[in-house]
């Protein structure tokens, strides 16, 4: 049997039980803090010492946050928890919904809300009683009829403003879309008695029935075949929020073909990129969306790292573009644009990736700013060589690209942005 060493007891017990408090919080915000975790911050804590609040922030820091995009949960629930001595009633007001007026509440910061849902534990936001002098016949009702429900807010929420029941509601919203698949023309011919062209062979062949007398004209149209689907997901730091939600949507739209194929893409191909370029078409095949996720997650090396999209674009030019691309197939480019390479590197990658693909989309996240405008290198010099650039930031932006498809004239719009061609 296993010998755990006892654990001196610190000066101050109830030091302890807040430590322990703290990291179940953090562990219901989405940080993997388990009970070791918690012994581990203990005697940290207890080596270091209390006296420094700076040295008790980091020690806390390096035991409890293991990536990048753990650090602004952790930062939000530390200063709620430790530092702000009303964090309850802030924690509340940024659950409570706020009327819209001249003393409306700023939005909540990325992570805020998740670390105010982690600490408050289901906790109901207060309802405020009206004032004792005001009588009913005084009270003011409000007719919330006309008013947005909570599911129409959600689908126009950022991705990362969500809260944790928040994003378990966007994947399955986003779980239950589906992406139209343009038809294209294809060189084979099919029998169309309406068709344009005539079909020579099959009208001799008729005639030879009848001794040769021509009595019609047998006729000719393209068939229509349906195209395959390349998608190119940025996974860096600063996409990892919308990198997975989309995710998640690329797995619904690559798992809803039919039996016979005739229910969606002929295929969809799955690729992401931060600092190399990494391919995940098999995983997304697994009908399980976390099995398929998490299989991907260990395939990928470079998750929520540095971006080098030129580099990326470059080997999947290289490597990839005439395997997938050769049936004339749509491809999504997602990521943000930011890239610390030659711009005219990646300006001749994107340049080659458009020729090579049936139609290039841009999806950006950073279009969610109202008055965005490409001014960052490596935007400009992507973005003459796209054929659309949409948002990817909401499910309604989602939403909105799955409409755009239905409809392509919408898609063969020029964007509107400086630059573009």
């Amino acid at each position: 049997m296993t010998q755990y060493p006892v654990l001196a007891s610190p000066e101050n017990p109830r030091l302890a039980l807040n430590i322990a408090h703290f990291i179940r919080a953090l562990r219901r915000a989405g940080l993997p803090a388990g009970p070791g975790r918690v012994i581990d911050a203990v005697r940290a804590v207890a080596d270091v010492g209390f006296s420094s609040r700076r040295d008790f922030y980091w020690t806390l820091h390096a035991l409890c946050v293991t990536r990048p995009e753990h650090r602004a949960v952790f930062d939000q629930i530390f200063r709620l928890y430790w530092r702000d001595p009303r964090f309850l009633e802030h924690m509340m007001a940024t659950l409570l919904p706020a009327m819209r007026g001249l003393n409306e509440s700023p939005p909540a910061k990325p992570a805020e809300k998740r670390a105010a849902e982690a600490l408050l534990d289901g906790a109901q936001a207060p309802v405020p009683d009206p004032p004792q002098h005001q009588s009913e016949e005084n009270l003011l009702e409000v007719d919330a009829s006309a008013t947005s429900s909570a599911r129409e807010r959600l689908r126009s929420l950022d991705f990362e403003q969500m809260g944790t029941d928040e994003i378990a509601e966007a994947k399955r919203m986003l779980a239950r879309l589906t992406l139209p698949v343009p038809p294209m023309l294809s060189r084979r011919m099919s029998p169309d008695a309406r068709g344009r062209l005539i079909d020579a062979r099959r009208t001799m062949r008729l005639a030879m029935r009848r001794g040769g007398e021509i009595t019609q004209l047998a006729r000719r149209s393209p068939r229509t075949r349906v195209p395959d689907l390349v998608v190119l997901c940025d996974i860096s730091g600063s996409m990892s929020h919308y990198s997975r939600m989309i995710l998640h949507f690329v797995h619904a739209v690559a798992n809803n073909r039919g039996a016979d194929r005739s229910g969606g893409w002929s295929r969809v191909h799955a690729f992401t990129f931060g600092t190399r370029l990494s391919n995940i078409t098999r995983h997304l095949e697994t009908r399980d969306v976390d099995a398929a996720l998490a299989a991907a997650g260990r395939e990928v090396q470079d998750w929520e790292g540095g971006t080098r999209i030129g580099d990326c674009l470059a080997g999947f030019n290289r490597d990839w573009s005439r395997r997938v691309l050769g049936q004339g197939a749509v491809v999504l480019l997602i990521t943000d644009g930011l890239d610390r390479g030659a711009p005219d590197f990646l300006a001749a990658q994107t340049q080659r990736l458009h020729l090579s693909a049936r139609r290039l989309i841009w999806l950006n996240p950073l279009l969610r700013w109202y008055g965005f405008t490409p001014r960052a290198q490596g935007i400009a010099a992507m973005l003459p060589h796209v054929d659309s650039l949409l948002a990817c930031h909401s499910v309604a932006s989602i939403e909105d690209l799955a409409a755009s498809f239905a409809a392509p004239k919408q898609l063969d719009q020029k964007s509107r942005f400086p630059g573009a061609r």
